[in-house]
């Protein structure tokens, strides 16, 4: 429950003209004479009492230039008429509820029972621990999750159409699970193919570095990092015995009964003639173009 602060009590400004003016309203000579100043205008006592002054919510007459005025809510008062709706308790320097349009002292709302738990629905007494959401008010410990039904309190909760949820629950039942542990992504977190990953999670299957941002290559639902595929995965060229990676300048192969040349090293043995897209010669071992075959 919430105890609610009006603006406090003020003064308009008034002084004595020293300049010779005429009121706005009336055009009497101000000069000499008390006027007070509003919405840039200079108007004398009685015309600012008359026009100007806003009325009192409680005894509906004028707050005149001599009075002070309290403001809540778009509306005004006598600070001597400020006071419960109740048992007419002063309130102009105290706390106080607004309750279906009446002013009422903290005693008087608890006798009154207006605020109820919106859970348990028994009285909120003031002071006691509460929480408050969207209009609604429930006792600190009545404020549970729609799920595990464990009391929030205080803590983190996120609203999904008219239930509530506590932090736990609400991402083991709402928040993408990591492929790999199949445990919720809170924050971050990275996609390949479609499927969520956490950062952590996502690495080479070798050296275990993150692969996030970094070159890699899958190999049956595996990942590796650009060094641990050359080093251990990879087939190397039959020409240079370098592994094939398919990154650069080696993405393209050429295969031939189960071996396997990078592109440029796909070469005739005698005039480095590349073969790649030609008619060759395989002899023992060797791969030759036409014309040098033609010499053996």
């Amino acid at each position: 429950m919430a105890f609610e602060r009006h603006s406090g009590p003020r003064h308009y400004t008034a002084g004595t003209m020293s300049e010779r003016f005429d009121c706005f309203y009336c055009r009497a000579p101000l000069q000499g004479k008390k006027y007070i100043e509003k919405d840039g205008h200079n108007c004398c006592v009685k015309c600012f009492d008359k026009i100007c002054a806003n009325t009192c919510a409680e005894c509906r007459k004028p707050i005149g230039v001599d009075s002070k005025e309290l403001h809540y809510k778009n509306r005004y008062w006598h600070d001597s008429c400020f006071r419960c709706a109740k048992c007419y308790h002063p309130l102009a320097s105290e706390q106080f509820i607004f309750k279906d349009n009446k002013i009422l002292c903290a005693k008087c709302t608890t006798k009154d029972g207006t605020f109820q738990c919106t859970s348990c629905h028994k009285e909120i007494l003031p002071g006691g621990r509460n929480v408050e959401y969207k209009g609604s008010t429930w006792h600190e410990e009545c404020f549970n999750c729609s799920h595990c039904k464990q009391a929030i309190g205080k803590g983190s909760f996120f609203p999904k159409g008219t239930d509530i949820y506590c932090a736990t629950c609400h991402e083991q039942k709402f928040a993408k699970h990591c492929v790999k542990c199949n445990n919720p992504i809170t924050s971050g977190g990275i996609t390949y193919q479609d499927q969520p990953w956490h950062g952590d999670c996502f690495k080479c299957e070798t050296c275990h570095k993150k692969l996030a941002g970094q070159r890699f290559t899958a190999v049956e639902d595996l990942y590796y990092c650009v060094d641990c595929y050359k080093s251990f995965v990879a087939k190397k060229c039959s020409g240079c015995n370098n592994p094939i990676t398919g990154f650069g300048k080696g993405s393209s192969v050429v295969n031939y009964e189960g071996n396997t040349w990078h592109e440029y090293c796909f070469t005739c043995k005698k005039c480095s003639l590349n073969l790649a897209n030609k008619r060759f010669v395989r002899h023992n071992e060797q791969i030759y173009c036409q014309d040098c075959a033609k010499k053996f």
